[in-house]
Protein backbone atom coordinates (compact mmCIF):
# COMPACT_ATOMS: atom_id res chain seq x y z
CA UNK A 1 0.00 0.00 0.00
CA UNK A 2 2.39 2.54 0.95
CA UNK A 3 4.48 1.44 -2.67
CA UNK A 4 1.85 3.23 -4.31
CA UNK A 5 2.21 6.66 -3.30
CA UNK A 6 6.38 6.48 -2.86
CA UNK A 7 8.67 6.84 -5.90
CA UNK A 8 10.71 3.63 -5.90
CA UNK A 9 13.91 5.66 -5.51
CA UNK A 10 12.61 7.67 -3.08
CA UNK A 11 11.43 4.41 -1.39
CA UNK A 12 15.15 3.01 -1.86
CA UNK A 13 17.26 6.19 -0.32
CA UNK A 14 14.49 5.75 2.98
CA UNK A 15 15.94 1.88 3.15
CA UNK A 16 19.79 3.24 3.17
CA UNK A 17 19.00 5.84 5.75
CA UNK A 18 16.82 3.66 7.72
CA UNK A 19 20.43 1.44 8.05
CA UNK A 20 23.02 3.81 8.71
CA UNK A 21 20.49 4.71 11.54
CA UNK A 22 20.52 1.03 12.36
CA UNK A 23 22.90 -0.64 15.51
CA UNK A 24 26.30 -0.95 13.85
CA UNK A 25 26.93 -4.52 14.71
CA UNK A 26 30.41 -4.73 14.88
CA UNK A 27 31.24 -1.30 16.76
CA UNK A 28 28.68 -2.59 18.98
CA UNK A 29 30.02 -5.84 19.47
CA UNK A 30 33.50 -4.31 19.82
CA UNK A 31 32.20 -1.71 22.35
CA UNK A 32 30.85 -5.23 24.33
CA UNK A 33 34.43 -6.68 24.06
CA UNK A 34 36.17 -3.70 25.26
CA UNK A 35 33.40 -3.61 28.31
CA UNK A 36 34.43 -6.74 29.26
CA UNK A 37 38.16 -6.89 28.94
CA UNK A 38 37.73 -3.56 31.10
CA UNK A 39 35.99 -5.77 33.60
CA UNK A 40 38.42 -8.73 33.50
CA UNK A 41 40.99 -6.59 34.29
CA UNK A 42 39.02 -4.56 37.02
CA UNK A 43 39.00 -8.08 38.80
CA UNK A 44 42.77 -8.69 38.39
CA UNK A 45 44.11 -8.90 42.02
CA UNK A 46 47.59 -7.26 41.19
CA UNK A 47 48.51 -4.66 39.48
CA UNK A 48 51.18 -6.55 37.00
CA UNK A 49 54.09 -3.87 37.27
CA UNK A 50 51.42 -1.08 36.65
CA UNK A 51 50.43 -2.44 33.13
CA UNK A 52 46.94 -3.25 33.73
CA UNK A 53 46.26 0.17 34.91
CA UNK A 54 48.19 1.07 31.76
CA UNK A 55 45.60 -1.19 29.94
CA UNK A 56 42.55 -0.33 31.62
CA UNK A 57 43.51 3.64 30.70
CA UNK A 58 43.94 3.07 26.88
CA UNK A 59 40.68 0.91 27.04
CA UNK A 60 38.93 3.49 28.18
CA UNK A 61 40.37 5.51 25.40
CA UNK A 62 38.88 2.79 22.66
CA UNK A 63 35.51 3.21 24.06
CA UNK A 64 35.47 6.50 23.45
CA UNK A 65 36.71 6.45 20.03
CA UNK A 66 34.46 3.66 19.25
CA UNK A 67 31.60 5.83 20.57
CA UNK A 68 32.43 8.52 18.65
CA UNK A 69 32.82 6.11 15.63
CA UNK A 70 29.59 5.45 16.15
CA UNK A 71 28.09 8.83 16.53
CA UNK A 72 30.19 10.07 13.46
CA UNK A 73 28.49 7.39 11.30
CA UNK A 74 25.22 8.25 12.63
CA UNK A 75 25.44 11.73 11.57
CA UNK A 76 27.04 11.17 8.27
CA UNK A 77 24.75 8.31 6.83
CA UNK A 78 26.91 5.91 6.15
CA UNK A 79 25.58 2.33 6.03
CA UNK A 80 26.41 -0.91 7.46
CA UNK A 81 26.01 -3.96 6.03
CA UNK A 82 29.21 -6.26 6.93
CA UNK A 83 28.72 -9.25 8.72
CA UNK A 84 31.15 -12.39 9.28
CA UNK A 85 32.66 -14.75 12.08
CA UNK A 86 34.14 -13.53 15.14
CA UNK A 87 37.38 -15.56 16.16
CA UNK A 88 37.51 -17.59 19.19
CA UNK A 89 39.29 -17.91 22.68
CA UNK A 90 42.11 -18.79 24.23
CA UNK A 91 42.68 -20.09 27.70
CA UNK A 92 45.53 -19.71 30.64
CA UNK A 93 45.21 -21.15 33.56
CA UNK A 94 48.04 -19.10 35.88
CA UNK A 95 45.64 -15.62 35.48
CA UNK A 96 42.40 -16.22 33.89
CA UNK A 97 41.06 -12.39 34.23
CA UNK A 98 44.39 -11.19 32.27
CA UNK A 99 44.27 -13.93 29.70
CA UNK A 100 39.98 -13.46 29.38
CA UNK A 101 40.75 -9.70 28.45
CA UNK A 102 43.20 -9.96 26.34
CA UNK A 103 40.82 -12.43 24.29
CA UNK A 104 38.26 -9.74 24.49
CA UNK A 105 40.75 -7.22 23.30
CA UNK A 106 41.81 -9.52 20.72
CA UNK A 107 38.14 -9.79 19.70
CA UNK A 108 37.33 -6.17 20.04
CA UNK A 109 40.17 -5.45 17.09
CA UNK A 110 38.71 -7.97 15.15
CA UNK A 111 35.15 -6.42 14.73
CA UNK A 112 36.73 -3.06 14.42
CA UNK A 113 39.02 -4.54 11.60
CA UNK A 114 35.90 -5.91 9.94
CA UNK A 115 33.58 -2.38 10.53
CA UNK A 116 33.24 -0.63 7.40
CA UNK A 117 34.37 3.12 7.14
CA UNK A 118 37.15 4.63 9.23
CA UNK A 119 34.29 6.56 11.20
CA UNK A 120 36.00 9.67 11.09
CA UNK A 121 39.00 8.09 11.68
CA UNK A 122 37.60 7.07 15.55
CA UNK A 123 37.69 3.52 14.32
CA UNK A 124 41.52 3.72 13.68
CA UNK A 125 42.11 5.40 16.76
CA UNK A 126 40.01 3.19 18.15
CA UNK A 127 42.47 -0.21 16.62
CA UNK A 128 45.20 2.10 18.08
CA UNK A 129 44.52 2.30 21.61
CA UNK A 130 43.15 -1.17 21.90
CA UNK A 131 47.14 -2.47 20.24
CA UNK A 132 48.29 -0.73 23.08
CA UNK A 133 45.98 -1.93 25.46
CA UNK A 134 46.97 -5.63 24.46
CA UNK A 135 50.90 -4.77 25.21
CA UNK A 136 49.71 -3.47 27.93
CA UNK A 137 48.22 -6.80 29.06
CA UNK A 138 51.01 -8.97 27.84
CA UNK A 139 53.13 -7.07 29.81
CA UNK A 140 51.19 -7.63 32.94
CA UNK A 141 50.86 -11.37 32.24
CA UNK A 142 54.49 -11.53 31.77
CA UNK A 143 55.07 -9.53 35.02
CA UNK A 144 52.94 -11.71 36.94
CA UNK A 145 52.08 -10.80 40.59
Amino acid sequence: MLRKYIPGSLLLLMVFASLSYAQQPLMTAARADLLQARAQLNSARHNKGGHRVKAIGYINSAIAEVNAGIRFDRRNNHAQLNFGKVSGFLAAADQPHMQRALDNLRQAKNNLERATSDKGGHRRKAIGYVDSAIDEVKKGIDAGE
